[in-house]
């Protein structure tokens, strides 16, 4: 089956803390991104059908054998057969226990009572926990592979710790964050506590206690109260027009105005804020939008519509 041509949206890519889309080009076989900087203008629309993106292995990318549709409402850019070539292996899969590189433990803070534990290969620094939105962060120790696995298990089993969040969680939980000396003094806690675990792998070597927050990085205090949110499962034809107003791991925060029914209604209309899944991009060509406003669905802010369940505009 033949690979549709065009640029492909490969779904958030960051640059250090600085949002922004990635392309991937079938024909030209090249790679290229788009910085999305605060106050950037977008104007693109879903064309076609969205499809697999196939299996990326360092910097080689291998198409789809089929050229798979995906379902527009999942997260996920691959089919089930690309999915499952690329966790044949993965870190993340526990499929490459072979690895020799140095990982990090790392502790993040989404929000209240959001605190997990994770790891990253030590060579890629932080881009992990800018790709999650994690608010706030601490190294908790450094070394190989199962060590670090071992400690992340001894977190979950003995302190009850997470390993994950919902996008749901943590877009909740940005509207009522405490102030930073508040987030610091929960990992602070979290991080005593785990070295003081019985059990702790001694080929990592323990991390001194050291925070970084993302507060300015991220544009939080540019996000109002009273978020919409694009519907999971966009469609062919769909559009997003507006200005970028900050970015938060996977989700882009873009201000313009929101389509209603009827022309009355469109041109009465005033500008709100939306947030945008940008995996949910992936596997899309986009094209330049040919209208003024966002044609996607957006649900309206929890609490503030009539019924208070987020209708629709």
């Amino acid at each position: 089956m033949s690979v549709p041509g065009g640029w492909w949206c490969t779904g958030p890519s960051w640059a250090g803390t600085e949002p922004g889309l990635g392309w991937y080009s079938p024909g030209r076989g090249e790679r290229r991104r788009s910085a999305l900087p605060a106050g950037k203008a977008l104007a693109f629309a879903l064309t076609g059908e969205r499809r697999c993106l196939g299996v990326w292995r360092g910097a080689r990318w291998t198409a789809c054998p089929y050229a798979a549709v995906v379902d527009s409402g999942v997260t996920r850019d691959q089919c089930a057969d690309c999915a499952r070539l690329d966790r044949s292996r993965s870190v993340a899969a526990d499929t490459m226990a072979d690895d020799p590189r140095t990982y990090g433990v790392y502790l993040a803070y989404f929000g209240p009572g959001l605190l997990k534990v994770g790891i990253t290969a030590a060579g890629r620094g932080a881009a992990r926990l800018v790709e999650q939105g994690a608010i706030t962060y601490a190294w908790l120790g450094h070394g190989p592979l199962m060590a670090a696995r071992r400690a992340e298990a001894l977190l979950g089993s003995a302190l009850d710790v997470r390993d994950r969040f919902g996008k749901a969680e943590k877009r909740a939980a940005r509207a009522a964050l405490p102030p930073v000396p508040e987030r610091v003094a929960a990992l602070a806690g979290l991080h005593t506590a785990a070295r003081g675990l019985a059990g702790w792998p001694e080929a990592l070597e323990p991390a001194a206690f050291a925070w970084t927050d993302h507060t300015e990085a991220f544009g939080l205090e540019r996000i109002p109260a009273g978020v919409g949110e694009v519907a999971d499962g966009p469609a062919a034809g769909d559009e997003i027009v507006g200005d970028v107003v900050a970015g938060v791991g996977a989700d882009l925060y873009v201000r313009g105005v929101v389509a209603a029914a009827g022309a009355e209604a469109e041109a009465e209309a005033e500008a709100t804020v939306f947030v945008v899944d940008t995996r949910l991009l992936a596997g899309w060509v986009l094209r330049g939008a040919t209208g003024g406003v966002t044609t996607a669905v957006v649900r309206a802010p929890k609490g503030g519509a009539e019924d208070g369940q987020g209708s629709l505009f």
